[in-house]
């Protein structure tokens, strides 16, 4: 509901440091830097996580913490939880402690970006002897021990290792014996640490391409100043919304019983507070969603919406706040599980669109499919292997355009692609396709989803297998009359099985995976 108030646009002038033609120059560069960095890490790290899923970000953020620019394919979640992880270190390792060859390192969800299985680093870098900004690096590595990353996990002892905020590397020298422990504890442990000195590379050829910036221009005085404009365009176009109350309600497959998120959004002058009591309590299961993620995956939706062509920091976020009781599923208390964080946390954009639904119609859109994932460990070629695979769903109509297809919305990751995927792992793919009509029927049609099926082939034994998918109980809803998308399935030599729960697959077993299709936009 809304009050129907006219509020007046903000008329207090921003004080300017840099004429817009410099600002823009400078602030490519600084894209550039981190873009750079990021295509270091692509091209160095081991993983198909990272160069084929796209499931990580690189983002550099002043000697605060506070975000300044993140690399163009970071994904929306990293972008929201990263900065605050920079910050976390700084409360367990002051300015004054830190000193240049230092890299920190965590995977702490609470800390980090909701699931262990992502791994973190920062690095301090300095420039005339004084600490200037921080390059932050995370990605999702493709096993941290445990048990497969799997819905049926109850608490996180059995998701896996867990890395307090530790440094990696003092004043230059790797913590042997920290790296150690990382090699022990993870199935393919070549890829995972390849992965996280590709982390670690990309940090600092992010402190190299900044150094010639440095010199000339004050990183304070260019990071006030974007901050500054994003936060005031970002109260501008809240400004725009008129003041009120709005609410919407979705639900997720859950277990026994549904999972329900209820979101009351209030706007109330140039803010936003979104506010998710009366959701479902914290779950046995691996999906709960801890704050910073909760967070993430609530401002990036208000950005996307209102203010999508202003540069992405902290400034822009300022005027938005979330809350969620404590031990509720989107605000448990340690040791909850939490490796399919990703399943709830997808779910907050559409809950939030619903709830925008009404008073911006031509700029939301249907509910989604997001993705849903196989991962599956073993031995194969008298190695071991873990892999994980990424297969997309529809996307949801809006007003102008049908949903597009096998698309990962919100997360904006790839789907494996299959020579890898048969590279890698003892399967045999029989079909990867689009899953024509899925998609709800409307003015404008949702997307499509996928049909993937994979048979395993028969020198491989006992290949420990989980599956992350929803939406097979619940489809995705339209919008405006528009129809919902198909359910998504899951189907074992025949039979319709559960995706909770691990499974041990033997040579000959076929797996059918289909994602659900988007949300259809208007009446036909």
């Amino acid at each position: 509901m809304s009050t129907g108030v006219t509020k007046p646009i903000l008329e207090t002038a921003v004080e300017r440091e840099f004429d817009p033609i410099e600002l823009e120059i400078l602030w490519k560069r600084l894209i550039s830097i981190v873009d750079e960095a990021a295509a270091a890490f692509v091209r160095t790290c081991f993983s198909t996580l990272v160069r084929d899923a796209n499931d990580f970000a690189v983002v550099l953020t002043d000697a605060r913490g506070r975000s300044l620019a993140q690399s163009t394919m970071s994904i929306p979640s990293f972008i929201g939880s990263l900065p605050a992880t920079v910050k976390h270190f700084l409360e367990k390792y002051p300015a004054a402690s830190l000193q240049p060859g230092d890299v920190l390192i965590t995977n702490d969800p609470w800390k980090g970006t909701g699931h262990i299985h992502d791994v973190n680093t920062v690095m301090p870098i300095f420039f005339k002897g004084k600490l200037i900004a921080f390059a932050a690096v995370v990605s999702h590595l493709p096993d941290i021990g445990g048990r497969l990353r799997s819905n049926s996990n109850r608490e996180i002892y059995e998701e896996g290792l867990q890395i307090p905020l530790l440094k990696l590397i003092n004043a230059g020298k790797p913590d042997e014996t920290l790296i150690e422990m990382i090699r022990q504890n993870i199935r393919v442990p070549e890829q995972g640490l390849g992965d996280i000195w590709a982390q670690v590379s990309a940090c600092r050829m992010m402190a190299e391409r900044l150094m010639p910036l440095l010199e000339t221009v004050s990183l304070d005085k260019l990071g006030a100043e974007v901050r500054q404009r994003s936060e005031h365009a970002m109260r501008e176009a809240i400004l725009r919304l008129p003041d009120g109350i709005y609410e919407s309600q979705v639900q997720h497959d859950g277990f026994e019983t549904p999972i329900i998120i209820r979101c009351k959004l209030t706007v109330a002058g140039d803010r936003i507070d979104i506010d998710y009591t009366g959701s479902s309590a914290q779950q046995l299961r691996a999906v709960n969603v801890v704050p910073i993620y909760t967070f993430a995956y609530s401002a990036y939706p208000i950005k996307a919406l209102l203010c999508p062509d202003t540069p992405n920091n902290e400034g822009g976020f300022l005027p938005i706040q979330t809350r969620a009781p404590l031990g509720s599923i989107l605000n448990p208390t340690y040791p909850a599980a939490s490796g399919g964080r990703g399943a709830i946390g997808h779910m907050l954009p559409p809950a939030i669109f619903m709830a925008l639904a009404d008073v911006m119609p031509n700029r939301v859109w249907a509910s989604g499919s997001a993705n849903s994932s196989v991962t599956m460990s073993g031995r194969y070629r008298d190695r071991p292997f873990n892999v994980v695979n990424f297969i997309n769903g529809g996307q949801g109509a809006t007003v102008s355009r049908d949903g597009y297809s096998a698309l990962s919305f919100p997360a904006n990751l790839g789907n494996t692609p299959v020579e890898m995927m048969e590279a890698l792992a003892p399967i045999l793919v029989h079909r990867r396709e689009i899953r024509r009509n899925s998609g709800g029927v409307g003015k404008h049609t949702g997307g499509n989803g996928l049909r993937f099926e994979f048979e395993i082939l028969p020198e491989a034994s006992d290949v420990a297998t989980s599956f992350l998918m929803t939406r097979l109980k619940t489809p995705p809803s339209g919008l405006f009359g528009g129809e919902s998308g198909e359910r998504g399935k899951l189907v074992l030599n025949g039979d319709q099985i559960d995706p909770t729960e691990q499974r041990i697959l033997q040579p000959g077993d076929r797996v059918l995976l289909e994602t659900a299709g988007g949300g259809g936009y208007g009446i036909r």
